[in-house]
């Protein structure tokens, strides 16, 4: 970016709208990666993962030894965000619900096949979380206001 663009993108005006929740789901769908936000050792402990939207839930793969598989039946956060750090725009989305094992043989098939890992290794299980509370925000640009 040369001198004038960012002195142009620091020149938009800007405010926050908080989004409703049809729009921040709808927002979710739009970008296949967050993160998962829960407690381990009674502290706060952040993963990024890749999700997908499926039945009013929030689904994550993981393998069966990592740390977000033990949080099945505690309530999670679930963040994703699609933000322009130049033009300073964007949105935030928070998912807040409880993390159940998926156990459907039927679900967790279809499932695997459509989210598909970013790593090379197994993921053997399926992470629910129910959307209970969904809340997000946008940064918009005001200048032609």
């Amino acid at each position: 970016m040369n001198t004038n663009e960012k002195a142009h993108a620091l020149s938009i005006s800007r405010r926050v709208e908080n989004l409703d929740r049809a729009t921040a789901l709808a927002l979710l769908t739009t970008v296949g990666f967050g993160r998962v936000v829960f407690t381990q050792n009674a502290l706060p402990a952040v993963r990024p993962v890749n999700h997908l939207l499926d039945d009013g839930q929030v689904i994550i793969r993981t393998r069966l030894s990592a740390a977000v598989t033990r949080v099945a039946g505690e309530v999670v956060a679930y963040e994703a965000d699609d933000l322009d750090a130049v033009r300073r725009l964007g949105w935030s989305v928070v998912v807040t619900g409880t993390a159940r094992t998926v156990d459907d043989p039927v679900r967790i098939a279809r499932l695997e096949q459509a989210l598909l890992p970013w790593v090379d290794q197994p993921m053997n299980t399926v992470i629910a979380i129910d959307t209970d509370l969904v809340t997000g925000v946008r940064f918009v640009d005001t200048s032609a206001d």
